[in-house]
């Protein structure tokens, strides 16, 4: 057996590390206090976790060995999970220091229920269609566009951030978003947000409110659906 690393890799597992860069680098923005940078790579970690499955069907991705979606979840941890829960950490440290312990504890209540969710993802994937729980790339799309709405509230971010870390645990059924007219619109609207493209309602960012109330419809109705 070829046990080099060189013999594992494929093109989508480099798209699948650029989006463990991005959280990373959005982790260290959170650190920084620069949440506005931590969050547009937390949009990018997004966009690359968005094709790297695309790419990996295109190119006929043989992963004998579930490198590929092991790298993926991987990345996914420290992007969607590590990521959202160190810029609420942050963010309630920087501006609001008496919430200080409450954040801890919903920081690392984001982090254990994102690993349950990729665990049981990986565990079932082969056997289920569609998604069982909210797929993990929302936490960090929500906090993210919530805060570059011009809209964030920390108390309200900490109310979202429990409800959606729950819902990646629950055992209610979440189709793929496939929508296709709502899939273009959210994709001009992250592109506008990435390269400042101004789409203002008074003080509020238009492209991140639309992307922010897509990502809570999509919750909200799968979760509370029979």
């Amino acid at each position: 057996m070829n046990t080099k690393i060189q013999s594992f890799i494929a093109i989508s597992d480099i798209v699948s590390l650029m989006n463990m860069c991005s959280g990373f680098i959005s982790i260290i923005m959170s650190i920084n206090h620069d949440f506005y940078l931590a969050s547009i790579f937390m949009i990018f970690s997004l966009l690359f976790d968005s094709v790297d499955g695309l790419i990996a069907r295109k190119t006929n991705r043989n992963d004998e060995f579930s490198f590929g979606k092991n790298i993926d979840s991987l990345s996914d941890v420290i992007s969607f999970g590590v990521a959202p829960a160190i810029f609420l950490y942050a963010f309630s440290s920087a501006n609001a220091n008496y919430l200080e312990i409450p954040t801890l504890l919903v920081s690392l209540f984001i982090i254990i229920c994102g690993v349950l969710r990729l665990t049981r993802y990986n565990a079932i994937s082969d056997k289920v269609k569609g998604f069982i729980g909210f797929p993990i790339p929302g936490i960090a799309i929500i906090m993210a566009t919530y805060y570059l709405s011009g809209l964030f509230n920390i108390y309200i971010a900490l109310i979202l951030a429990i409800i959606v870390s729950i819902a990646m645990i629950c055992n209610k059924s979440y189709e793929k978003f496939d929508n296709l007219y709502l899939l273009i619109l959210n994709t001009l609207c992250l592109l506008c947000i990435v390269f400042q493209i101004p789409i203002n309602i008074g003080f509020v960012n238009g492209a991140a409110l639309i992307v922010l109330l897509t990502s809570l419809t999509y919750l909200f109705i799968n979760l509370i659906k029979g």
